[in-house]
Formats: structure tokens, sequence, C-alpha cells
């Protein structure tokens, strides 16, 4: 039973982290392509190179490394490779958590669009440092709880490129579209989150 219950939560992990791959692709052919991706992002580029840089290279190292962390098989066969994977999704959360609250503050679409997704890269950094901070006190319960968080918050990377090429296949103007993704991205991702962490299979998997 106990079997069937590892392979149940396979299920989803192998989803995120495929969705995660293709993000992680499409963010590496932006930084290596200057003409790839939408207008706004060469605006951007031009404007702030560094920000845009830190950002889609941090980014995509925390979405890829991140996915790979929440499976408890890896964890647990390769310790150590976690450990450095770990490290590694810390780094790339600080390289380009202050150039996504750099970029937010100058995101289209007015102050909802600026407050939403400030408010997603100080959590992602918060959360991050908070796991962090537990894993090198030893609490390894709290650690996974934080972590799950962060990559929560890490996956609004994916969650944005579904919900807003949705919203306009509806009929929503971009204007409204942006700035309701700017927090649907992650807050939704947020309550699985919780939701997950607070799930029977999560607590016996970390008692």
């Amino acid at each position: 039973m106990p079997e069937t219950g590892t392979r149940a939560r396979l299920v989803p992990w192998s989803a995120m982290t495929l969705l995660s791959c293709v993000i992680v692709l499409y963010a590496l052919l932006v930084l290596l392509l200057p003409n790839f991706g939408p207008p706004f992002i060469a605006q951007r580029r031009a404007a702030m190179p560094l920000a845009v840089m830190a950002h889609l290279a941090g980014g995509a190292t925390a979405l890829f490394v991140g996915a790979f962390q929440l499976n408890p098989r890896i964890r647990a066969r390769f310790l150590n490779v976690h450990r450095w994977m770990g490290r590694t999704y810390v780094i790339a959360v600080a390289i380009a958590g202050p150039a996504a609250l750099a970029l937010a503050a100058r995101s289209q679409e007015g102050v909802v669009t600026h407050i939403g997704f400030g408010m997603l890269a100080i959590l992602w950094m918060a959360t991050t440092a908070r796991a962090y901070v537990a894993i090198k006190q030893g609490d390894r319960t709290t650690h996974r709880r934080w972590m799950i968080r962060s990559y929560a918050l890490t996956f609004a990377a994916v969650t944005l490129r579904i919900i807003l090429p949705a919203e306009l296949y509806a009929g929503v103007p971009f204007h409204d579209a942006y700035q309701v993704v700017a927090w649907a991205c992650w807050v939704p991702n947020l309550i699985v989150a919780e939701w997950w962490i607070l799930a029977p299979h999560h607590r016996e998997a970390t008692a």
C-alpha cells in the first residue's frame, strides 16, 4: 500500500517536472537568442539587461533544480547531490529574486502588476531564506515545508504561461489579463502548497 501511495505521488511530480523543463528551455532560448520571445522582453533587456539576465538565468536554474529536490526517492538515494542542488537552488533564488523585484517595479499594466509581481518576488526570497535557515538548524521537517512553499512560488513561471494564454484565448483584453495573472500565477500555487503540506500523506512522510 505505501508503494502504491508513492507511485501516486509521483504522477503530479512528473507532470510538474515536465512542465518546468519546458519553461526552462523557453527561458534559455530567450536568454541566448536576443530576438526570441515577446517584444516586451527585448525592451526590458535593453533597459535593464543585468536584471533580465539574472532573472532568466537564476529563475531557470531554480525551476529546474527545485523540481528534483522535491522528489523523495531522489532525496533519499542521493543525499549529497540533494544538498548540493539545494545550495544551487538557494543561490539561484538569491540572484533571480532581487532581479524579479526590480523588474516588477517596471512591469506592464500599472500598479496592480507592480504589487502582484513585487509580492511574488519578496515572498519567493523570504520562503527560500526560511527554508535555508531551518536546514542549517537541523530542522528537516520545517525545511521541507518551506521549500514546498518556495518552489510553489518558483512554479509561478509555469502557471503564468498557462493562465495568460488561456485568458487571451478567452477574449480577455491583455491589460486586464496581465493584471489578473500577476496574482493568479502564484496565489493559487501557495494554496495548493499549503494543502499538500497539511495532507495526511505529507505529514506521514515528514514525521
